[in-house]
């Protein structure tokens, strides 16, 4: 048996005087692999800032899979020596496989935690992935030190299914699960590509926004089908199958995905046609709010309350959409003031509308403006008006600001605002009519008495 043949030559080792050389190659091995990547780690610590801090973050996640790499790297060194000078290496044998199995392991979880933990921590869906991936790896590995994994694989190849016209095709559990693996470990790399792709992309200003995000999903769909293809042809499956399949997914086009086919395409559709953007103020039916995120099947607007509204791209191509942002993003807001009368509008008029220029998020051009816009039985009712840049941070912020400063004015008492006047001899006339409404329906009031 493969496991007791490992058990005799571990012990045949711990016999022989060569077997603290291998001990002494392993050790030296991982120390130098782990203080090396920690060198390199320390030097890319330094500097300071954002973009600092996201490279270093970086760098730490690429030195947990080099490390395991370089300590398998060095361990074949050691291998070579140790049999150049007539040492036994069953010791070294069996580390290096698991040294390899942990830089897969680390592997397999940066390229994952790349592509779905960029934007938010962990999700427990996730976590509990990682876990079971690391007791089939390592299950795996024990396998193959062991020297199972041989057998097991040969009887997984002699289970056979049948397929195609008349079961002439045959396929085995092993080409099954050698096909899933592949697949996977494509799929993988693609998903990894597309989300470094999305990356640069963002990054290239030059490009409108909605070009970078349609080239970027095009790209991680092309990578994904690519992928798919690639890894079936590498296991010998024939993919003139997948026509079947083709014509399955037209039929349910067809019928139950009208929809959602509907909304992949309008995504695309917005993308290309810039009608859109991230950052854009817009008010479709009910909702509005800023464009937070353009996907190929939904658009997710941010509410000025922070609320988020989930959009089917459908919704925006077949409906009427107000872009506030569109060829311009300045929006106009106004405040409306009322002064009393007898207030010298030359000069306050010109003061007013300096009140809402020294507001830091007042545009200069179009400066703002004041109008008086009728004659109220208060006084006269005046609208300043001016710009803001930046709507998707509101214009209730901007007003308030503009009104305390309104209200500095009125407490030095450079301008007056208008109350409601109050005439004495028509509030007379009422308080008399209605205490002869009172004395004729009750006599005997104490009104009348006295």
């Amino acid at each position: 048996m493969p496991l007791f043949s490992l058990f005799d030559d571990l012990l045949d080792d711990l016999s022989r005087p060569g077997m603290p050389w291998q001990v002494g190659a392993i050790a030296a091995c991982v120390l130098i692999g782990w203080l090396s990547v920690h060198l390199v780690r320390i030097l890319w610590r330094r500097g300071d800032g954002q973009e600092a801090s996201r490279l270093r973050k970086r760098v730490d996640s690429v030195a947990r899979v080099v490390a395991p790499v370089l300590v398998v790297g060095l361990l074949t060194v050691a291998k070579a020596l140790l049999l150049k000078h007539h040492f036994h290496i069953n010791i070294v044998k069996v580390a290096i496989p698991i040294f390899w199995s942990l830089a897969a392991i680390r592997a397999v979880f940066f390229l994952l935690r790349r592509v779905f933990t960029r934007r938010g921590q962990l999700g427990q869906a996730f976590v509990t992935f990682e876990r079971i991936f690391v007791l089939v790896a390592w299950g795996a590995v024990a396998l193959y030190i062991t020297g199972l994994w041989p057998d097991i694989w040969a009887a997984l190849d002699t289970y056979q299914l049948k397929y195609g016209p008349k079961g002439k095709d045959v396929v085995s559990l092993a080409d099954i699960l050698q096909g899933v693996i592949s697949v996977a470990v494509m799929l993988m790399l693609a998903l990894w590509a597309g989300t470094a792709l999305e990356e640069r992309l963002m990054g290239l200003q030059a490009l409108h926004s909605s070009l970078r995000v349609a080239l970027a999903r095009v790209g991680r769909a092309l990578l994904i089908v690519g992928s798919v293809l690639v890894s079936l042809n590498l296991v010998g499956i024939d993919l003139t199958v997948l026509s079947v399949f083709g014509g399955a997914l037209g039929v349910g086009l067809g019928l139950g995905m009208q929809r959602i086919a509907s909304n992949y395409v309008s995504g695309f559709i917005i993308l290309l046609e810039r009608s859109l953007s991230i950052g854009d103020m817009i008010s479709v039916d009910k909702y509005a709010g800023k464009v937070t995120q353009i996907n190929t099947r939904y658009t997710v607007l941010q509410g000025l309350d922070g609320v988020e509204s989930v959009l089917p791209n459908e919704m925006l191509i077949s409906g009427a959409v107000q872009n506030q942002s569109l060829s311009n993003r300045a929006v106009r807001a106004s405040t409306r003031v009322t002064l009393a009368y007898g207030t010298d509008l030359d000069m306050a008029m010109p003061l007013l509308a300096a009140q809402a220029a020294a507001s830091p998020r007042v545009l200069a051009e179009p400066a703002p403006g004041v109008s008086l816009s009728r004659f109220g039985p208060d006084g006269y009712e005046l609208e300043l008006g001016f710009w803001v840049g930046d709507p998707e941070n509101g214009t209730g912020g901007v007003a308030s600001d503009i009104n305390k400063r309104i209200y500095a004015l009125v407490a030095a008492e450079t301008i007056k605002l208008g109350y409601p006047s109050i005439d004495f001899r028509m509030l007379d006339t009422h308080i008399t009519s209605a205490v002869a409404r009172i004395t004729q329906s009750s006599p005997n009031s104490p009104l009348e008495s006295s």
